[in-house]
């Protein structure tokens, strides 16, 4: 089964284009879940707790269980990404970082093997500035991979960079898109077979790409 990210409306030059592979509309229910279920173990093992040891000690063990989970679960779903022209920008709750794709640094395609295994490309300007952008998960003959639109914007916005490995990148997204118009299988989509590489080559759970094998993408 395939799933895609909603397109955005607005395909303008300089618009805003999300590039959340999985909304954050879908991950609040989820997210209400974890921070639900780590509350009822965190009162669970601090009743048990109290029924031993001091109150205080108590609560701090009921806190331990509770308390991460359910902010790591908030934090999740305050991440976005977003592009604007050729600027790529990651933001959370309490900061966010920025990536102008036309003057990189550095880019890589990122491989990670897995029961769900995911293709990412992450973009560095030199300046502490790093942002990784997830574009497929693949999962049991199927996944999710980044809408359309995002795909073409963010291949437009690598193209303007001037480093080789940039424009590589951007070949390798150009093909995923012609094969996701064409609804092709699994082993014909670029992005997939990245996948396949590193498992076939036993470089797991992740590893990045070298410039001779996303080349090898589009061949």
């Amino acid at each position: 089964m395939w799933v895609r990210s909603l397109p955005a409306h607005d395909d303008r030059d300089g618009a805003t284009v999300p590039l959340d592979l999985i909304p954050s509309r879908l991950l609040r229910p989820r997210a209400r879940r974890i921070a639900l279920l780590a509350l009822v173990v965190g009162v669970v093992l601090g009743f048990l707790v109290w029924i031993v040891a001091p109150g205080w000690v108590a609560l701090l063990v009921g806190a331990v269980f509770t308390v991460p989970p359910a902010v790591g679960a908030f934090l999740a779903t305050r991440r976005h990404l977003l592009l604007r022209g050729t600027v790529v920008t990651l933001s959370g709750a309490f900061r966010s970082r920025s990536v102008d794709l036309a003057r990189l640094a550095g880019v890589e395609l990122i491989v990670r093997v897995g029961g769900v295994s995911q293709a990412v490309v992450r973009v560095n300007d030199g300046e502490h500035n790093l942002v990784s952008v997830p574009l497929a998960l693949y999962a049991n003959g199927g996944g999710r991979e980044l809408d359309v639109l995002s795909l073409r914007k963010l291949a437009n916005a690598l193209a303007t960079s001037e480093i080789a490995p940039a424009a590589a990148i951007s070949s390798v997204l150009v093909e995923q898109l012609r094969a996701e118009a064409r609804d092709a299988a699994l082993g014909e989509r670029p992005l997939y077979r990245a996948i396949e590489l590193a498992r076939g080559a036993g470089r797991v759970p992740q590893t990045t790409l070298t410039d001779h094998e996303v080349a090898s993408l589009v061949d």
